[in-house]
């Protein structure tokens, strides 16, 4: 979903915010259209190329949203961390916006290490929380360590080549933070002699890219050759698993952070007025100061009110000023019940992938300043046609990088043979309101659909 969180620094001032915030009571009912209205949105696997993983990781699943006879295809790939269903209701709501499009949301191959058999369960809590779940062991998957960007390109050209139905359908292929980052070297990658962008009839960079998009974060990208090296080194003595989202506190596995997350989001979707399962379980520096709500608790966890980077939260609202179970009141751009949906999930799609392969951070960060370079080539990155890289491409930014995703993007455009390219921004947005924000307020698809509607 996002990119490393303050690169890999995260909290900060984070605890304080929990004890200063206030509001009204009562979740609102989320925006946009009915599921009914958008028609079927099945979730299919895709078979791809041996990766030396467990029986069954080798295929990457398709979150289809929109009419299967559209004539264009919408390819999302999530950010660092996220996965399918960050796009569900984006894509319900550009569907709605855009006659003739489908919009596919990728899993990566990592998702089928994830044990979300309990939110099928009464009580998600009890098998996640103490323990009962099957956790990826990171001594015995050796197999994550090569599970880096040419193994997640391979797979995604799977993914691009089936939308295009042998040359029937456009696709546009598009992504949110480090995905966005992942369709750029996809477009400039060599596959045999065949570049990426032929494949595409356009790209869509949401709050992500490449050439130091997300340098306005302050957060350097560690990708000197020293950098590179101690990285490989640590992967090659078993963290093959990133363990950014551990620093938020929720715990020490890879997978920890991301559960109390969909834990929150299941129980705030199920039961939004019911005092919070959750809240008497949570590390105490975490642990909401009055007792609230599942939906204030989710709120707690996800409004940029409480003091969470910008890259893991948005503007929602706030906490009841009263009451002795303090709900939550919509007061921003994004309704907490849209949240509640996508993080809620279900044993699949989810909203966050539980294990990120270390391997993979490496190889997008050398991947930063696209170029074939020396560096790049020793990983095997075949950034081979950055320069000759041809069609129409929209960027969008949010406040997270302070301007460098559009001004980067820019950069990439005159050093490239695109014809042209749609820059937007909304400042008044955080890095994840673009993808459950209310579709009234949701600059995003204001500016994106005419942009895929007047695609030729």
């Amino acid at each position: 979903m996002t990119r490393p969180l303050s690169r890999r620094a995260l909290l900060g001032a984070t605890v304080g915010g929990l004890a200063l915030a206030s509001g009204l009571s009562g979740p609102a009912a989320a925006a946009g259209r009915p599921r009914s209205a958008i028609g079927p949105e099945p979730y299919v696997p895709l078979a791809v190329g041996a990766g030396g993983g467990p029986a069954g990781t080798d295929r990457v699943h398709v979150l289809k949203v929109g009419p299967d006879s559209a004539h264009t295809v919408l390819v999302l790939v999530p950010g660092f961390f996220g996965a399918a269903n960050d796009f569900r209701q984006l894509a319900r709501d550009l569907v709605a916006s855009v006659p003739g499009v489908q919009v596919w949301a990728v899993d990566r191959r990592e998702e089928n290490l994830a044990d979300r058999s309990g939110f099928a369960t009464a009580d998600p809590a009890a098998y996640y929380l103490d323990g009962h779940y099957r956790s990826q062991d990171p001594a015995a998957s050796a197999f994550a360590a090569r599970w880096g960007l040419s193994r997640t390109l391979e797979d995604l050209d799977t993914v691009v080549r089936t939308a295009s139905r042998g040359g029937r359908r456009r696709v546009v292929l598009g992504g949110h933070s480090w995905g966005a980052t992942t369709a750029m070297t996809y477009a400039a990658w060599d596959f045999d002699g065949r570049p990426g962008h032929r494949e595409l009839t356009a790209l869509v960079l949401v709050d992500g890219g490449v050439r130091g998009a997300f340098g306005g974060t302050g957060d350097p990208i560690h990708n000197t050759p020293e950098e590179v090296r101690e990285r490989l080194a640590a992967i090659d003595g078993g963290a093959v698993f990133d363990l950014t989202l551990s620093g938020v506190g929720l715990g020490d596995r890879a997978e920890s952070t991301q559960i109390w997350y969909q834990l929150a989001g299941w129980y705030a979707h199920t039961d939004p007025a019911g005092r919070s399962v959750l809240q008497p379980r949570m590390p105490d520096a975490l642990r909401p100061p009055v007792p609230v709500t599942n939906a204030g608790l989710l709120g707690a966890l996800v409004d940029a009110g409480f003091g969470w980077p910008n890259v893991i939260s948005v503007h929602s609202g706030r906490l009841a000023e009263s009451g002795d179970v303090r709900g939550w009141v919509d007061t921003g751009i994004t309704p907490l019940s849209r949240v509640a949906t996508g993080y809620a999930g279900g044993p699949t799609p989810a909203v966050w992938e539980w294990y990120w392969p270390a391997r993979l951070s490496v190889d997008l960060d050398v991947a930063d300043p696209y170029a074939d370079s020396d560096l790049a080539r020793s990983l095997g990155l075949r950034l081979f046609h950055t320069q000759a890289l041809d069609t129409p491409l929209y960027a969008f930014q949010t406040s997270y990088a302070k301007g460098t995703i559009v001004s980067a993007t820019r950069e990439v455009v005159a050093d490239s043979r695109v014809p042209y390219a749609v820059y937007e921004t909304d400042d008044g947005m955080n890095h994840l309101d673009p993808l459950f924000a209310a579709p009234a307020h949701n600059t995003l698809i204001h500016t994106l659909a005419p942009f895929l509607a007047g695609l030729r």
